[in-house]
């Protein structure tokens, strides 16, 4: 049974998340403030946290660097009011997996944890493999899908998980121009709407780090009113 690890200080969507997670055959631990979770997450294993941005002591923001400082790797997602900053939220130097927006059904919480459970088995299953590696290369950008490493004009850059997912599937599709709707579906592996803003989000931020000019993009472009498309 997977564990997972609810962190809110509101009493009822604690109540709310743990009544049908626990309905979907989950183990859940709760904790109503950072600290508490701190503890909890660094002293036990578990296989998702479920983590609001407004605690008391430690918010959700600094809670999940401490974690990812501590070389915690375990599955964040992020619950946020409507007005915080999704830019902020999924920011290179946060390390959630996800974010949901307050008010949530808990029915799509859950196809949140099992969508990013299943990139996390493809990814595992992937990296026991012990067939040739494969590597990708398009212009200066070279990546090796065996050891997940990403260089660009022979510089190593850092990539998190779902960057790395991105690049990959631009890679392997050069030319072709794909919506955000198939991003979602393929990267996210689910189809909610009015979930566009994650897809924009996450290829800013890739085109930071592998472009020259992130402002006029050489590799990842936007075909307005379709999508994307990379472009070697």
């Amino acid at each position: 049974m997977k564990k997972i690890l609810v962190v809110d200080d509101e009493p009822s969507i604690v109540t709310l998340l743990t009544f049908n997670l626990e309905k979907a055959g989950y183990q859940v631990t709760s904790a109503e403030d950072g600290k508490k979770a701190y503890e909890l997450a660094t002293n036990q294993t578990f296989d998702f946290i479920i983590l609001d941005i407004m605690l008391p002591f430690i918010d959700g923001i600094d809670l999940t660097q401490k974690l990812r400082q501590e070389k915690i790797d375990t599955p964040i997602l992020i619950l946020t009011a409507k007005d915080e900053s999704i830019d902020r939220i999924l920011g290179l130097e946060i390390g959630a997996d996800d974010y949901l927006t307050k008010p949530f059904s808990p029915r799509e919480v859950i196809a949140r944890i099992k969508a990013i459970s299943r990139r996390l088995e493809v990814r595992q299953t992937t990296s026991n493999d012990e067939g040739p590696s494969e590597i990708l290369r398009a212009g200066n950008i070279v990546c090796n899908m065996d050891d997940y490493r990403v260089t660009v004009s022979e510089e190593t850059i850092e990539l998190t998980p779902k960057e790395f997912e991105l690049l990959v599937y631009f890679m392997k599709r050069k030319g072709r121009v794909i919506s955000r709707d198939i991003l979602l579906d393929r990267i996210w592996h689910f189809d909610f709407d009015g979930q566009n803003r994650i897809v924009d989000v996450h290829i800013g931020h890739l085109r930071e780090k592998i472009e020259e000019d992130p402002k006029h993009p050489k590799y990842i472009q936007t075909v307005r009113g379709f999508g994307y498309k990379f472009q070697e």
